[in-house]
């Protein structure tokens, strides 16, 4: 599925609390007075949980922290989750001595003149801002007076999907202080069966691994639970302070005794398909990389590094070729060559000799790479049951040629004519990364960033792997005629070896005794059709878990491949589709409490004896939520205490302060 996300689940936290501007510290004196261990600065966290139900790959994770004041003066608290690129938030409360001020989502406009409106009578208001690879970070801060109570509870929901044949949940474990009761619980329900679940994490040692974690599975149900003492959280041995800090990750899989599985529950249906076994359809590879003068060195290196693994693993029955552009185009072969030994030996001492030169030619060196695939199909120089991928990779905006980004999607469009995908990736910041992505959407493919880090060659060929098993092509998912409604999208260029396909929709009939889904693809030697019946009477009976199921889920899980299918449309839709698209996606936006690129958490919280708003925004990868481009039109004139950090989409903070200057924003992003 081309998605402006990863296709693949990712779950992540960082929860923790601390006062803004003092060191992590297990212990510390105040005046004469000594605080008990596990105070920083006057505060305690004495409990921090996370609480994730898992019920047909749809999670509900709800992070709650709780602290008390210890301290003889009122003192500044905050709250860090990370969470995943993925996820809507869908509720935030924060309670102080008992007193509950909760969270409110609204059209983004509508949050904005709230916001405006603090700024302008000199409050401090703030938004969540972030994009690293997988995580976007929510932070609330909020004064505590001596003696005070306060509790912080965040929820928000997700569709885990599936990437390289399991379902990932990446939790961030830096609760920043010792935490009397820190826990992680994750119940997960699956009706088709558990077939495998596993957690682990970078900072447990075995005496930690033996009796803080436990995990299970039986039949459809698993359990995951890390519960550190005291004790075991100063043992960490890679710790800062003899902190817990690193990533703690839970895998799992499910039985697939058949390709799909349906589930209905209240008149709402999802259908997961993910066949096996299937041989592999052979595909036919342009590579079409930047080799301008921006990407000498580390970048360059890297890249040819991915190309080289690469190779290792492509198969004797695929194509491929190299396009190089930088001013000009050039290429490896004049047309695709087969996989073979010795043309593969021949590709590896190619990609080493690859050096950088020159402008960035992104026209030329993509209708370069689309044309070779184009005419391997039409003079037979490919199998005819094969699959053709065009893959570009760049570190910058085009600006030799012809450099107008619609001019370029208009051309990359006609040229593939609908035939087969484009994948971009980007190579770090300096470059249009919405440009990229709407043109891959376009064209049935996604986006991808590559961040600049020592592991980008690892990246690249992480990416390579999700594509490089095509095991259907041209799938069409069909439903009983006039029997659904609301149904999201059903038509996919690729399945891929190791992923899944999503369905969901709205029966028109809710007493209806059985329900039918079929499922066509191209595969490598032959056409296939699977399908599946469902008996609805059964089906009640295998979801009686109310343990495990949380409301209607399938109707959540509904309106959040809903909302997330009508955004990627709106990237690449225009005047009045586009109006419609943004419509229809705000309206359920609103309706289920998701906060999404077109709305906003408002959060009035007690500051000074007056109310006081804060927002928690969506942020995008490419830049503004609805514009794409990076926001700086908040004056930098405001004084200090009161600037607020960008107002929509993504970017750096106007206002940097010292390392000694409190922070005072109620809602913050850090990168």
């Amino acid at each position: 599925m081309a998605s402006a996300w990863w296709p693949c689940l990712i779950l992540a936290l960082l929860s923790g609390l601390a006062a803004s501007g003092f060191p992590r510290s297990p212990f510390r004196l105040l005046g004469k007075r000594s605080l008990p261990e596990g105070v920083t600065d006057g505060v305690e966290v004495y409990s921090t949980i996370i609480n994730s139900k898992v019920t047909s790959r749809f999670a509900h994770n709800v992070v709650t922290t709780r602290a008390v004041n210890r301290a003889d003066k009122a003192k500044e608290v905050s709250f860090d989750v990370e969470l995943p690129k993925t996820a809507f938030i869908t509720n935030f409360t924060l309670t102080i001595d008992g007193v509950t001020y909760p969270g409110n989502v609204k059209e983004k406009e509508a949050a904005k003149k709230q916001y405006e409106k603090a700024v302008s009578q000199g409050k401090t208001a703030g938004l969540v801002k972030a994009s690293g690879r997988k995580l976007e970070k929510f932070t609330v801060s909020v004064n505590v007076a001596a003696g005070s109570n306060v509790t912080f509870e965040l929820t928000y929901e997700e569709l885990l999907k599936r990437h390289k044949g399991k379902y990932e949940m990446y939790l961030k474990i830096q609760p920043k202080q010792l935490v009397k009761h820190f826990e992680i619980e994750a119940d997960i329900f699956e009706p088709q069966g558990i077939s495998m679940l596993d957690a682990e994490a970078s900072f447990i040692t075995n005496d930690l691994l033996g009796s803080a974690l436990t995990k299970s599975f039986l039949g459809k149900k698993g359990h995951v639970s890390f519960k550190p003492s005291l004790d075991q959280q100063r043992s960490c041995p890679t710790c800062t302070d003899s902190l817990l800090n690193g990533d703690f990750t839970i895998t799992y899989d499910v039985n697939r005794e058949s390709p799909g599985n349906v589930q209905i529950v209240n008149g709402y249906f999802v259908h997961f398909f993910a066949p096996q076994g299937l041989p592999v359809v052979p595909k036919s590879v342009a590579f079409v990389i930047d080799v301008s003068g921006s990407m000498a060195g580390r970048k360059l290196e890297q890249t040819k590094e991915a190309l080289l693994r690469i190779l290792e693993d492509m198969k004797e029955e695929d194509y491929l070729n190299f396009i190089l552009f930088s001013g000009d185009v050039s290429t490896w072969k004049e047309h695709l060559v087969q996989a073979t030994p010795e043309n593969l030996q021949e590709a590896k001492t190619f990609v080493k000799s690859i050096d950088d030169r020159g402008m960035t030619n992104i026209n030329d060196g993509l209708l370069r790479g689309i044309s070779m695939l184009n005419k391997a199909r039409e003079e037979h120089r490919v199998p005819e049951r094969s699959t053709s991928i065009v893959i570009m990779l760049t570190d910058g905006d085009a600006n030799v040629g012809e450099s107008r980004p619609e001019k370029i999607q208009e051309n990359v469009r006609n040229a593939i004519g609908g035939k087969f995908p484009l994948y971009n990736l980007g190579f770090g910041n300096n470059l249009n990364y919405n440009f990229l992505e709407n043109m891959a959407l376009e064209n049935q493919g996604f986006a991808r960033r590559i961040y600049e880090d020592s592991d980008a060659d690892l990246q690249l060929q992480g990416f390579y792997e999700e594509v490089a098993n095509p095991l259907l092509t041209g799938v069409e998912v069909d439903y009983p005629e006039n029997a659904i409604l609301d149904l999201t999208q059903n038509t996919y260029q690729h399945f891929y070896d190791g992923s899944e396909i999503v369905v969901a929709g709205r029966l028109v009939d809710e007493d209806m005794n059985s329900f039918k889904a079929d499922v066509k693809g191209h595969g490598a030697t032959n056409d296939l059709t699977f399908t599946e019946e469902v008996d609805m009477k059964e089906m009640e009976k295998a979801l009686q878990e109310r343990d495990y199921i949380f409301g209607d889920y399938i109707e959540r899980l509904w309106a959040y491949l809903t909302i997330e299918q009508l955004l990627e449309k709106r990237k690449k839709a225009h005047g009045e589709e586009k109006e419609n698209l943004t419509a229809q996606a705000l309206d359920l936006s609103l309706k289920y409490h998701f906060v999404t690129p077109l709305t906003s958490m408002v959060v009035t919280k007690p500051e000074d004896n007056e109310d006081e708003p804060a927002i928690a925004d969506k942020p995008g990868e490419g830049g503004d939520s609805h514009t794409g481009e990076p926001r700086h039109d908040l004056p930098d004139q405001l004084p200090a205490s009161s600037k607020p950090l960008l107002l929509c989409g993504w970017g750096p903070p106007l206002h940097h302060p010292s390392s000694g200057e409190r922070r005072r924003p109620l809602l913050q992003h850090r990168r």
